[in-house]
């Protein structure tokens, strides 16, 4: 394997012209890609041509075996699974070109075999950070008994709504930058179909999202509840009624992530069908020396 197999563009199109199929041949593992790529070729903000983002492919004899994308230099390479020799040759490429990488996300062998070979590569020392679960959706099974209320396609008038809630969701799992009015345009929840889950009354208690279905394949996220309506029920049965809404357009993957270390959120996923993929894991790099 040569380092130039690795084949880079700033050309969304073309990448996906070259990459799709493969991108496609696993919706549940890709989604992340299959995403972040179809919010760029749909939103024209891939500048072509540019250095970032970039779009890499692994393409030996016109077959695609992996991909990768980063956003801007500052962002981690998002990456579908690779061997430690793909990852080595990868490493290998972007070092010999001088390109950052800051961090790598992936299922966690593959982003500890990139975190190895950058180290090799550069001296840049790997720090785990984030790790995470990813889970697919088997057969749903709606909470029995569901909580009093129903679901309910969030609408333009509960928009102040949905933010206040985004951002209570991002102080709560510690995420940055915050959400707020003024950020929500470049936010990842800006493009979300959110529905809320409401008591009898009509007063939202629990919502829950997914982004645009892509290639039969849709992602719940995020789904939130305020923390003095916990234990009520609300996020299973909210997190049911957007799976079944997603099954019932069509979906055959609906997929979520999870913090492992959250056994509450995890146990309630997996009642209601979801079963796990991967785990997955994101790598911050300190500078060499």
């Amino acid at each position: 394997m040569r380092t130039d197999d690795w084949h880079l563009t700033g050309d969304v199109d073309h990448f996906l012209a070259r990459a799709g199929a493969f991108l496609r041949s696993r919706p549940d593992l890709h989604t992340m890609l299959l995403t972040l790529t179809e919010k760029l070729r749909t939103g024209g903000t891939a500048a072509r041509g540019a250095r970032f983002p970039v779009f890499g492919r692994l393409e030996r004899g016109g077959e695609v075996h992996a991909v990768f994308f980063q956003r801007s230099p500052s962002g981690p390479l998002s990456l579908t699974p690779l061997t430690r020799e793909q990852a080595d040759v990868l490493a290998a490429r972007l070092a010999g070109l001088g390109h950052p990488v800051p961090g790598v996300s992936g299922d966690h062998d593959t982003a500890t075999v990139l975190a190895e070979a950058w180290q090799r590569h550069t001296g840049a020392a790997p720090r785990l950070g984030t790790r995470i679960r990813l889970y697919r959706l088997g057969t749903l099974t709606p909470p029995d008994p569901l909580p009093e209320g129903r679901g309910r396609a969030v609408g333009e008038r509960d928009h102040g709504h949905v933010v206040r809630w985004c951002g209570e969701f991002v102080d709560t799992v510690g995420e940055v930058p915050a959400v707020d009015a003024r950020s929500w345009a470049g936010s990842r929840f800006a493009d979300r179909h959110f529905t809320f889950w409401e008591t009898p009354d009509g007063t939202p208690v629990s919502m829950a999202a997914v982004t645009s279905m892509v290639a039969g394949m849709v992602r719940v996220d995020p789904v939130y509840t305020p923390a003095r309506l916990r234990g009520r029920g609300y996020a299973g049965a909210v997190t049911a009624e957007v799976s079944r809404a997603a099954l019932a357009a069509g979906a055959t993957h609906v997929v979520l992530f999870a913090d492992p270390a959250n056994l509450t959120s995890n146990a309630l996923y997996q009642r209601i069908g979801y079963v796990p993929v991967t785990e997955w894991s994101v790598y911050d790099f300190s500078p060499p020396g």
